[in-house]
């Protein structure tokens, strides 16, 4: 393979910002796009020769046949694309889909790219031909994205664009429904700059009521200083029981050996515990919840094990969006609740995002 832009290459990354930012108060303004949620990946090809990697450069190719296969029918002989790998299930993004592709047997890996296909989402050209496009300003390199993927078919998609402000308000309100993440907003005279924060991201954010069942010891701790690393956080389903739903994990070194000391009162026997079953469990429970302590392809056999705590502690956090039963990302601190009872703290205070079709976020291309 030889392309001007050769791998690795990091990608380029976002930072976070509350709302819509005004494009006037940009140099040249802001292309707005839908926040996809998959694995970020730019796409090498050099005529029959396709690499896939990953954000952290590592490789992605064998794990996704059919994405290969439809970007050899879609991109242009020589190129270099940065985009994102996602699975749809119906109207939806499932992201979880897209985490059982990373697996060691290549039978799985046939068998998933037929039952839940990936498809590709284009939004970002590095190069073409023999030419460089890492210098060039964005607005640039979209123009040259669109024209390279003009033969695109689907699983390969062009991601949606617009510079009005409004537009992009309606998509972040709307396109929540179809499993994306937010808006992105790229400075359109900006050149492509890996690893470092050019874009904005605003995604959105909400609070939860949860429950505290328990706490995982930080990498750092030692017996003679035990540090906290992430509160275990839960809540009731319909019938009542406790659901692993996610972690809080942002705290000050500090903070993290007040947290050990804090609760030592309420840790309990993994018997007496809701989640005590745990560790008879190798992946799933029998009804095939994921519980806080098994492993899973994605730990790597690091030790997952827990500090049970008695589920008293009512902790409110900030999220963005559920995955499933699940928060999608890490939630963040906010504070303690002393006024709500644990079994108040149910899946019904969440917010549902409005339905919305993501075939509409597919073939919309501009506006």
């Amino acid at each position: 393979m030889l392309l001007p832009v050769m791998p690795p290459v990091q990608p380029m990354l976002a930072k976070s910002v509350k709302g819509v930012p005004d494009p006037a108060k940009y140099d040249g303004g802001l292309v707005f796009e839908p926040k996809w949620d998959g694995f970020r990946c730019i796409v090498f090809r050099d005529g029959d020769e396709i690499e896939l990697a990953s954000r952290n450069t590592r490789p992605l190719t064998r794990y996704f046949p059919e994405v290969v296969a439809a970007l050899e029918e879609s991109l242009p002989e020589r190129c270099v694309v940065d985009g994102e790998i996602f699975v749809a299930i119906g109207e939806r993004l499932e992201f979880e889909r897209l985490q059982e592709r990373i697996h060691p047997a290549e039978s799985r890996i046939r068998m998933l790219a037929e039952s839940t296909p990936a498809s590709y989402v284009a939004f970002d050209l590095l190069a073409v031909d023999d030419e460089s496009l890492m210098k060039e300003p964005f607005s640039v390199r979209r123009s040259r994205l669109e024209e390279a993927l003009s033969r695109a078919r689907p699983p390969v998609h062009l991601t949606a664009a617009t510079t009005d402000a409004a537009v992009a308000e309606e998509w972040f309100a709307q396109f929540e429904g179809a499993g994306l993440d937010g808006v992105v907003a790229k400075p359109a005279s900006a050149a492509y700059q890996p690893n470092v924060r050019t874009m904005l991201k605003i995604k959105h954010e909400r609070t939860a009521d949860v429950v505290v069942a328990g706490y995982r010891l930080h990498k750092t701790s030692t017996p003679d200083r035990p540090l906290l690393g992430s509160l275990l956080l839960g809540l009731y389903d319909d019938t009542g029981t406790l659901q692993h739903v996610g972690v809080a994990a942002s705290f000050t070194a500090r903070r993290r050996a007040e947290l050990v000391e804090e609760l030592a009162p309420l840790v309990v026997e993994p018997s007496a515990h809701p989640w005590g079953g745990w560790a008879e469990a190798a992946h799933h429970n029998v009804t095939g919840t994921r519980l806080p302590g098994a492993q899973s392809r994605w730990s790597a056999g690091k030790d997952l094990s827990f500090v049970p705590l008695d589920p008293r502690l009512v902790l409110e956090v900030a999220y963005d969006h559920m995955e499933g039963t699940r928060f999608r990302h890490t939630a963040q601190f906010r504070r303690w609740r002393t006024d709500r009872d644990p079994e108040s703290c149910g899946y019904d205070q969440l917010e549902e995002p409005v339905g919305y079709d993501l075939a509409k976020v597919l073939t919309t291309r501009s506006a």
